[in-house]
């Protein structure tokens, strides 16, 4: 078995670890901090490693900002400084004294891991988690580190967004600001599930999560399977059933047995996640995802709606044109993919937005209001920031379009029947590329047409737009299908049609057009053993007209005058995520070669898919 430690770090050191590299390489850190590596004592004895940075300027007393990490808060020793420091730059030269920190059982810190590990809500004696041991932190931190003003703020991207979220739950008085940043909320509907359908694209990252480490340690204790072919899909094909991938991730994988034991939503996952959990918050929280991530897309939306049902702290969500972590870097231009979006964004997101927020909260001494809006939404279609009163947008009416005759959209059900064949030897490719990637980025916002012209993917669409017709919110699409086989996945795409005149972006790849371009807005799959419980699965009957209905993410939209509104529906999407035998099994880690069968689908005409459509 062979493995690359080039692809994880190049992966970890662009994306997690270093996300402002990008911009101003004048400013030293080193010339402005001082450096303190600390090893915090938790309730239960386990000691978790700590680096403080801290201005060298102590004529006024700063606030704290923490990230905790799995992904190492390196680099480690005396003289040995990151380049940039902090959410972004504007809060680095500001002056704050910003300390990261190893989570427990990960790196220099001691402990056992636990892959988002589970809240308890009453704990009692030295019993420990996420929250516990940041309320400990943060209680040394205030009490040990001089010049701080007594205010501490968290912040993190990805899995230590997940960690800035749990930060929540510590009810430290000290912690007055939060800001979870494309945070995992939970894994059976973020990163490593969608709907229960097991991203096959994420299998990889199993590495990352699932060995434990027996001291502290500053180099790396695992390893990424070099698979030996940049063709990920004809590796996956080739590989077969999940039960082959056992060859790469042994007993000593704690994560891959977790994934492999628990196919379903129970206990195990459901204790993990932490959306539940958000009730009665007293921090500020600044919310922020991606509308192209394709890691966490479901999580910051989530989050944001339970703390507005449950609480009434100062509670902000924005959303901008990006893939995972994009705010965080500045490259001038701003696209995903082949698609362009704009100048400077992250650049506005970084100043008027993360560091007036940080600032207000943590520095003002005034009861002045802050002057931020409560959703900050950008519009992906017209290529403007919306600000909102709430989000969703109350101004809404419904549009539902059913899937009708011709390959169109019409405004009601029909006797249309439309069935196609799905071959597990021949899934449908969630890209066009030939490529081997960590987890996926670009089809976010990516060129559909190849997957418009299969035969095994429905196509429908509007006529072009006489008017521009902006979306907003989640979208509802409720399917009305049938199989001759016991199982089945749905994929529902939303796709915004170019017309035949549109022009080249830069960032448009030289095989591609953008004219009539296919930019995927919006897509999400369903496995359909959950339809209708992700905690008791069942299957289809054979040839039985049934429901099975999607929830898609939020967009914030413009659909423009000569353009078109298409829906794609398949059955494969491969491999972002795995194929599904379409027999049914009742755990899809355990099938077998023989289960996997090619079936037809078919697609019923008061099948409609629901938009919230903004009233000006």
């Amino acid at each position: 078995m062979k493995f690359s430690y080039r692809i994880l770090w190049v992966m970890l050191l662009l994306f997690i670890i270093s996300p402002t590299q990008a911009q101003d390489s004048t400013y030293s850190v080193q010339d402005h901090y001082t450096k303190m590596e600390v090893d915090i004592p938790m309730r239960d004895g386990i000691k978790l490693h700590t680096t403080i940075y801290s201005p060298k300027d102590t004529s006024e007393e700063y606030p704290i900002l923490m990230q905790r990490t799995p992904y190492s808060s390196r680099p480690y020793g005396e003289g040995q400084f990151r380049q940039k420091i902090g959410p972004n730059e504007f809060l680095m030269k500001e002056g704050y004294i910003i300390v990261y920190q190893d989570v427990r059982g990960r790196w220099m810190s001691e402990g056992q891991y636990d892959n988002m590990r589970a809240f308890i809500p009453n704990k009692k004696g030295d019993q420990t988690d996420e929250a516990s041991d940041t309320y400990d932190t943060i209680e040394w931190l205030i009490n040990n580190v001089e010049n701080n003003n007594g205010n501490v703020g968290t912040w993190g991207i990805s899995y230590p967004g997940f960690y800035s979220t749990y930060s929540l739950l510590s009810g430290h008085p000290a912690l007055k600001a939060a800001s979870p940043q494309a945070s995992i909320s939970d894994f059976f509907f973020d990163d490593f599930h969608h709907n229960g359908a097991y991203l096959l694209s994420y299998w990889r990252a199993t590495a990352l999560f699932g060995y434990q480490k027996t001291k502290p340690v500053d180099t790396a204790w695992y390893q990424l399977p070099d698979l030996g072919t940049q063709d990920q899909y004809q590796f996956f094909l080739d590989e077969g059933p999940l039960s082959n991938l056992d060859e790469y991730y042994k007993e000593d994988n704690e994560f891959w047995q977790q994934l492999k034991s628990h196919p379903n939503y129970d206990e195990f996952w459901q204790s993990r996640g932490i959306t539940q959990y958000m009730k009665d918050i007293k921090p500020a929280v600044m919310i922020v995802g991606g509308l192209f991530d394709a890691e966490d897309l479901y999580g910051p939306f989530h989050i944001y709606d339970s703390m507005e049902q449950n609480g009434d702290n100062f509670n902000m969500i924005v959303y901008g044109p990006w893939s995972h972590g994009d705010w965080a870097r500045e490259q001038g231009r701003q696209s995903v993919g082949n698609v362009y979006f704009g100048d400077s964004i992250n650049t506005h997101f970084q100043r008027d937005y993360e560091t007036v927020f940080f600032d207000h909260f943590l520095k003002k001494k005034t009861k002045d209001q802050i002057r931020l809006p409560e959703a900050h939404i950008y519009d992906t279609g017209a290529r403007e920031w919306n600000d909102y009163q709430q989000w969703p947008p109350k101004a809404t009416k419904n549009k539902t379009w059913y899937l009708g005759p011709d390959q169109k959209l019409t405004n009601t059900p029909n006797t249309t029947e439309v069935s196609f064949v799905s071959d597990p030897k021949k899934p449908v490719s969630y890209n066009n590329e030939i490529k081997m990637v960590f987890t996926p980025r670009e089809y976010m916002s990516g060129d559909q047409r190849f997957a418009a012209r299969r035969p095994d993917v429905l196509v429908f669409e509007t006529d072009v737009l006489q008017e521009d017709m902006k979306l907003v919110g989640e979208i509802q699409a409720n399917l009305k299908v049938a199989t001759t086989g016991t199982a089945a996945d749905w994929v529902v795409k939303v796709i915004d049609v170019y017309p035949p005149d549109a022009e080249n972006y830069e960032e448009t790849m030289p095989s591609l057009k953008m004219s009539n371009y296919h930019m995927m807005v919006r897509s999400e799959v369903m496995r359909g053993r959950f339809r209708n419980s992700f905690e008791k699965p069942e299957p289809f009957t054979p040839n039985k007209k049934t429901d099975v209905n999607i929830t898609l993410q939020g967009i914030n939209h413009t659909f423009q005058k000569g353009h078109k509104l298409q829906i794609q529906v398949q059955s494969t999407w491969f491999p972002l995520i795995d194929l599904n035998p379409q027999t049914y099994v009742d755990n899809i880690f355990e099938a077998k070669k023989e289960d996997f069968q090619k079936q037809t689908h078919t697609v019923f005409g008061d099948s409609s898919v629901k938009f919230h459509l903004l009233e000006e």
